[in-house]
């Protein structure tokens, strides 16, 4: 996929199996959103094709596809109420009236949304704005839903218990979904793998723990938040001995540090330079040699 002669994607090859959730991380221009609206059908792929099982989508419209959208800015309607909005799939869909309400009360209740089928989406607070737009793109049971960073506008508190709940629901629901984001703390809670992109391609895919134990590559350990990456020179040695047989990137994970004092025998001399509190942890930097 290109923008002009920008490429954007490349070479990439992904399968999500049914009823996994997989969340595609990367930084900004990692080509991770272009990629969902490809799987959705908003932007046309310049080669390769889109398959679900043995049917090939790539030339399917959007609202063939059954997929469920869900966006960072919701594109709830204004002018309608709860209810409507997340009756707008399931009216397309031809669903008769009687069936719709009752899919309606069934979708804001999975939510945690009983009594707001009347409430104007105006009135409604950032977390609830999520849940209907979930309500609604759950509503029509669609076969993979798409979420493109629906919790990146929301304060810490609120992302991190919607994302636990989210979470939750796709996999008691059993629904496939694709979900894009660039917070590794939302990545770990919410997938079933995760696959790291970097300029258009997809570097590493696993599950939280294999990627987190085994990064792989320098972009992937820093996208997971890893800090202790250590450059080795020709022979493999860096300020705290030889690590390795030829130059590289090693990673040393930070549970597996113990500093004490100097002079205790146990390892390399060093001189903290800089000591950073965030709360659970302190990042401790530290000049050996």
């Amino acid at each position: 996929v290109s923008y002009g002669e920008l490429a954007v994607l490349e070479d990439l090859d992904l399968v999500v199996q049914r009823s996994e959730v997989v969340v595609l991380l990367g930084p900004s221009g990692s080509g991770k959103t272009t990629l969902l609206r490809v799987v959705a059908g908003l932007r046309r792929p310049d080669s390769g094709r889109i398959r679900w099982g043995g049917e090939d989508l790539t030339d399917i419209a959007v609202h063939r596809r059954g997929v469920g959208l869900v966006f960072q800015d919701n594109a709830l309607f204004p002018h309608r109420d709860v209810e409507q909005n997340v009756a707008f799939g399931l009216r397309v869909a031809g669903v008769p009236t009687s069936s719709r309400i009752r899919q309606v009360a069934e979708m804001l209740s999975l939510v945690g949304l009983d009594g707001f089928a009347a409430r104007s989406v105006d009135a409604l607070s950032g977390g609830e704005t999520q849940r209907v737009a979930l309500a609604r793109a759950l509503a029509p049971g669609p076969r993979l839903l798409l979420l493109d960073e629906p919790f990146g506008s929301l304060d810490r508190v609120l992302r991190d218990r919607l994302v636990g709940e989210v979470g939750g629901l796709l996999r008691s629901l059993g629904q496939t979904a694709l979900h894009v984001t660039h917070d590794r703390d939302e990545a770990f809670a919410i997938a079933d793998r995760i696959a790291v992109l970097g300029k258009g391609r997809i570097e590493r895919i696993g599950t939280p723990t294999e990627l987190w134990a085994e990064p792989g590559t320098v972009h992937v350990a820093r996208c997971l938040g890893h800090q202790n990456l250590i450059e080795l020179d020709s022979g493999g040695r860096c300020a705290l001995g030889r690590l390795h047989e030829g130059a590289g990137t090693v990673l040393v994970h930070g549970d597996r540090v113990v500093i004490g004092p100097s002079g205790d025998g146990r390892g390399p001399v060093g001189t903290v330079v800089e000591s950073v509190f965030r709360g659970e942890i302190t990042l401790v930097r530290v000049r050996v040699g």
